[in-house]
């Protein structure tokens, strides 16, 4: 009985020639001896579900070895680091070209986004995030797109041991801890909060039943 692992496993030698394309698929077939009618049903949509089956696979290998890492007295922002290096430690870099070139395609690219959104995201599940609010939404697009600039880098990276990366990476992710340090200081500033609250007001009462978009609050409603 061949599953999708199986399937994929035989099909990931043909990808690095191929791409992720039906070529690939149906020689992967053909070496298992499994019909297109069998294909089908393991990867509805083609290639595309198989090349989101090996970046799932990714993600899963991933999230083992994190939760499995000593991350004892470890920065926060160094735990994040070592999810991004262990996502592309356990990746191929030719496979991972070659799907970036399939989900560079219109009809694809949401569900490129999609994936990169999916690792971020079970990257801070995996640290332990239990965020529900707005901070959910920023910490994972934030993340995504320091994944998203790591990748291109390491796909071009011939540095022994991709040490160019890693410190790519570092720079990266130091640039958003001081946005966030940023974002405290500004939460912290009474004069800003101050500030801020008179947009506010504004706001309220703009929204306000009967008050006009350009009305000012006060203002004669002649």
């Amino acid at each position: 009985m061949v599953d999708k692992e199986t399937f994929l496993d035989a099909m990931l030698a043909h990808v690095v020639f191929d791409g992720w394309s039906h070529n690939a698929m149906s020689a992967a077939a053909e070496a298992l001896g499994v019909d297109e009618d069998k294909v089908k049903a393991l990867f509805p949509r083609g290639p595309v579900d198989a090349a989101l089956a090996y970046h799932e696979r990714g993600d899963r290998e991933m999230v083992e070895r994190l939760k499995a890492a000593d991350m004892e007295g470890m920065r926060y922002r160094d735990r994040i680091a070592l999810g991004v290096r262990l996502r592309l430690e356990g990746a191929d870099k030719e496979l991972v070209r070659r799907g970036m070139a399939l989900f560079a395609l219109p009809q694809y690219a949401a569900l490129g986004s999609a994936a990169i959104w999916g690792t971020a995201s079970r990257i801070w599940e995996a640290l332990g995030d239990t965020s529900r609010d707005i901070n959910w939404y920023s910490k994972r697009a934030t993340l995504a797109a320091v994944y998203s600039a790591t990748v291109l880098f390491w796909l071009g990276d011939e540095s022994e041991g991709n040490v160019a990366t890693w410190e790519f990476l570092d720079r990266r992710i130091d640039d958003v801890m001081q946005i966030e340090k940023l974002k405290g200081r500004l939460r912290d500033n009474g004069l800003f909060q101050a500030f801020m609250r008179g947009p506010g007001r504004l706001f309220d009462h703009v929204r306000a039943p009967g008050n006009a978009p350009g009305s000012v609050p006060g203002g004669d409603q002649r």
